[in-house]
């Protein structure tokens, strides 16, 4: 069994061990120094395949994980101005929340979008709306993450055109489009076009990305709305890597290599309030990953079975009943995604089960990062519940029971096929039905909300201040988008829509297309409605 001397001598280059011994602080408050890493658990070490201890060899050592808080409301202007603060308050990496008509593919003016613009993230319809959302962020030194899933190649568009309006190379932009589809379908509801339309514009994503913007992240697959919706632990890592295995799958028949493509996946869990066992589901899932894509697919790049993941505190876990106990529940869902060795982190604000965060609480929750950053000590180490009993065995029984449910995917045709027949999605109503029925009967206690009550105060008893979003915003948006028309080129946007429409009938990597349509003015809804006549939209299927 290899030793961590033979690690030390064969992983660890000269250079990442001065990296990781270079702050004064690892040691205890008492002066008992840290070594990177303890224990050789089964000969794995950090930095190795199959992973289990962390994707790079000093993780926190060298630097701590990106603190990227998902922000964004009303307008362009308001978002960039909550995104500017942020940074200014220590946030390392942006996080874009859009509004559900942006998600859904359609303008500010679509008579569906009522009521919805600029509600549960920004609105953004025009290449103007991304200037102003990125303005005065240079886009070559911070990090951009992007929720977005059906019109994700639209936004990505947006996002390079504004680069290149800044004199940013592609290829000098990081960060990441969430992109996964088969999770809307699964569990989200945020679809447009039927699944096997989604995954020609995932894949093309790949492709595009993998020769143009080689340091960006072309999907960000993700357990987190699977565990919103109800999942288990281990059901959001079974169905988040069912979900990948289809997403692989899908690029190697369009032709692509997996070592081309593979480095650029990325993941996205939740964070839950069990500390052991969510400390063991990351450990088992980077584990479980690297042996598919090495045993299954043939990677033979080490990159491409690094599961790199961001996490974020899980939402479904706040409760709008004494809403301040959420700090508690948030700083040991942050400690649990770093016990366990995430690469970005998004801590959530005590308000958000009652209404979008307020500057104070979105503050606090970064604070909540930046203390078990530099006041817990628990980034002194790699690893540092490894070798733990118990938390080896529920990394062990986790990807046993994980591994179990994707052979039974694999058996019913793979993740489309178990989303097409709602399989997936009666798995997650039935564990979702289950917990709540615990909850009811009080077999699981939630603080403040079946037992120990006391109303929905702060602990001094001050009702909660309140973030309001102006109802004038969508008025606003639908006049910028009127004058937008008006000064384009009425041909050219025309002409534009023609040619988008006959590459998506021929199959053609769609995105040198979106992004000339963007820069030429059409907007997301434009878009949208052309994609929808090529490719149609998807209806569920009904699920008892």
């Amino acid at each position: 069994m290899r030793t961590r001397q033979d690690w030390e001598n064969e992983t660890l280059k000269p250079s990442l061990k001065r990296a990781a011994e270079r702050r004064a602080s690892f040691a205890t408050p008492s002066g008992i120094p840290f070594e990177i890493v303890y224990g050789d658990y089964g000969g794995e070490f950090p930095g190795e395949y199959p992973f289990t201890r962390g994707v790079h060899p000093t993780m926190y050592r060298s630097r701590f994980w990106t603190m990227r808080q998902y922000a964004g409301y009303a307008s362009a202007q308001e978002s960039n101005q909550r995104y500017r603060y942020l940074l200014q308050q220590g946030q390392t990496g942006i996080s874009v929340a859009f509004d559900l008509p942006t998600q859904l593919a359609m303008d500010a003016d679509d008579p569906l979008a009522a009521g919805e613009v600029g509600k549960v993230g920004v609105s953004i319809s025009t290449l103007d709306d991304a200037r102003e959302l990125f303005d005065q962020i240079p886009l070559d030194k911070i990090s951009t993450s992007m929720t977005i899933n059906a019109p994700a190649a639209i936004l990505l568009a947006l996002y390079i055109a504004v680069a290149k309006e800044q004199g940013v190379a592609a290829n000098k932009l990081r960060g990441t489009v969430q992109n996964d589809i088969l999770k809307e379908y699964a569990a989200r509801g945020l679809y447009v076009f039927p699944p096997r339309q989604s995954m020609r514009l995932v894949t093309d994503i790949f492709a595009y990305c993998k020769d143009h913007i080689p340091h960006w992240n072309t999907i960000s697959i993700s357990g987190y709305h699977i565990r919103e919706a109800g999942s288990t632990a281990v059901q959001e890592v079974a169905f988040t890597l069912a979900h990948a295995i289809a997403y692989v799958e899908t690029a190697l028949n369009a032709g692509l290599n997996v070592d081309e493509f593979a480095g650029q996946l990325a993941f996205f869990f939740n964070a839950h309030n069990d500390l052991l066992e969510e400390v063991a589901k990351f450990r088992a899932a980077r584990r479980l990953w690297a042996r598919i894509m090495r045993e299954r697919f043939g990677a033979k790049d080490p990159r491409s079975c690094m599961l790199r993941f961001h996490a974020q505190t899980g939402g479904s876990t706040l409760t709008a009943q004494q809403p301040m106990n959420n700090v508690a529940r948030v700083t040991i869902q942050a400690l649990a995604a770093v016990l366990g060795g995430a690469q970005s982190l998004h801590t959530n604000s005590m308000d958000e089960a009652l209404w979008l965060p307020t500057e104070e609480s979105v503050r606090t929750a970064l604070r909540t990062q930046q203390i078990i950053a530099y006041e817990s000590g628990v980034a002194n180490t790699v690893d540092p519940l490894g070798g733990s009993f118990v938390v080896e065995y529920l990394t062990d029984e986790i990807e046993r029971c994980a591994r179990a449910l994707i052979d039974e995917i694999d058996r019913m045709g793979g993740a489309v096929r178990a989303i097409e027949s709602g399989w997936m999605q009666s798995q997650i109503s039935e564990a979702s039905y289950r917990y709540q029925k615990e909850i009811e009967s009080k077999d699981r206690i939630i603080v403040g909300l079946n037992e120990f009550k006391n109303g929905a105060q702060t602990s001094d008893g001050r009702p909660l201040s309140k973030f309001n979003v102006d109802l004038a915003v969508e008025q606003r948006q639908r006049d910028r988008l009127a004058a937008w028309r008006a000064q384009r080129d009425a041909q050219k946007a025309a002409e534009l829509q023609a040619q988008l429409e006959s590459v998506a009938r021929a199959n053609d990597n769609i995105m040198p297309c979106l992004i000339a349509g963007v820069e030429g003015g059409l907007t997301v809804g434009e878009i949208g409605t052309v994609l929808r006549k090529v490719f149609g939209e998807y209806q569920p299927p009904t699920v008892i």
